[in-house]
């Protein structure tokens, strides 16, 4: 089937059926829908080819990652939802590799110059990122997945870390907990200072005092995890409770809780931030495992969704999008200390 004849399906012009299936704003959300929906069930695929002569576009996207981000879990779930996403519309990837941070910013001039890529997709950013400031510099479409402190037009995604983390621990606290360890991501990216922030939002609000021994950031695995939780288990009064960043430093969390004779669940509580890893199930730990869920893959997904709707021509100001976390209580955590 070719767009005229879905088109004349529809009984729609081409004009506003390849404006829906290309994301344009001046189409409302119902005729999109409703061509996306005909496109699917008639089995259409538009001429990439001719797609990429008519807009003058080159088909693909970049993302750099720095050897800095660890390349772990995170970083493949994310390109999965993305890829899957870009690659329904016939959309690659390039990916870029650096391991000296001093050389990103040329990585990202060398991709726009090259012009190799439509837009870019920026991730991890901090507070003032000069990423940000350079592709707005340049006038470059992209997309953030997260948030900064700038006041310029920015098109972006990003989950409500302060508000997740901010739940987490009032629960803990109305549980009977007052001794809590935040292991936090990577000190001074944007997600990192919100989650630190509900942290502190809800002790405050309890009157509770902040133990800055109990706060501690580093790359989410298992083996931070594990180094951070036994050092904090030595300490006296010992933490009771534990708000884990990842599922990958739960896990080192848990083997710390174990090696101290304790037993998760009783001894110790603990909320596990869960990106919703398929290999990683919260549900059949043992114990499972409480989370704040939020799944990185339908992130992927949704950017490279908002990738399209920059290229074709809809403000930054109207893509801002806060995805709100849904906390799942299991086994994991239990009545604090009487």
């Amino acid at each position: 089937m070719n767009l005229k004849e879905l088109a004349a399906n529809l009984g729609l012009s081409q004009t506003t059926v390849s404006r829906a299936l290309n994301g344009y704003p001046e189409v409302n959300e119902a005729t999109r829908t409703r061509v996306a929906e005909a496109a699917s069930r008639l089995g259409y695929r538009p001429n990439a080819s001719a797609r990429r002569l008519a807009t003058g576009r080159v088909g693909a996207v970049g993302i750099v990652y720095s050897a800095s981000d660890g390349y772990g879990p995170h970083t493949s779930e994310f390109l999965g939802g993305l890829g899957s996403r870009l690659g329904a519309d016939e959309i690659d990837i390039l990916i870029s590799t650096v391991d000296d941070p001093a050389e990103e910013l040329a990585t990202y001039r060398r991709a726009i110059v090259s012009k190799k890529v439509d837009a870019i997709v920026l991730h991890a950013p901090r507070p003032d990122d000069t990423r940000v400031a350079l592709l707005q510099d340049l006038g470059f479409p992209f997309v953030l997945h997260g948030r900064t402190n700038t006041t310029r037009s920015l098109a972006w995604l990003d989950i409500d870390n302060e508000a997740a983390t901010a739940r987490a621990t009032e629960h803990l606290i109305q549980t009977g907990h007052r001794d809590i360890a935040l292991l936090n991501g990577p000190r001074g990216l944007t997600f990192t200072l919100h989650r630190e922030a509900g942290f502190r939002q809800a002790l405050g609000k309890h009157g509770l005092a902040l133990n800055p021994a109990l706060m501690a950031n580093g790359m989410f695995s298992d083996e931070t995890g594990f180094r951070l939780a036994q050092a904090m288990l030595e300490r006296r009064p010992r933490p009771t409770a534990f708000l884990a960043g990842s599922m990958m430093t739960a896990l080192g969390v848990f083997r710390a809780i174990r090696s101290a004779g304790l037993t998760l669940g009783k001894d110790v509580s603990m909320i596990a931030h869960d990106d919703v890893f398929p290999y990683l199930n919260a549900d059949t730990m043992v114990p499972s495992m409480s989370t704040t869920r939020s799944s990185i893959r339908a992130a992927g997904g949704r950017v490279a969704e908002l990738l399209s709707q920059v290229l074709a021509g809809k403000p930054a100001d109207d893509i801002h999008e806060l995805w709100p976390v849904e906390m799942v209580l299991r086994e994991s955590t239990g009545p604090g200390p009487h």
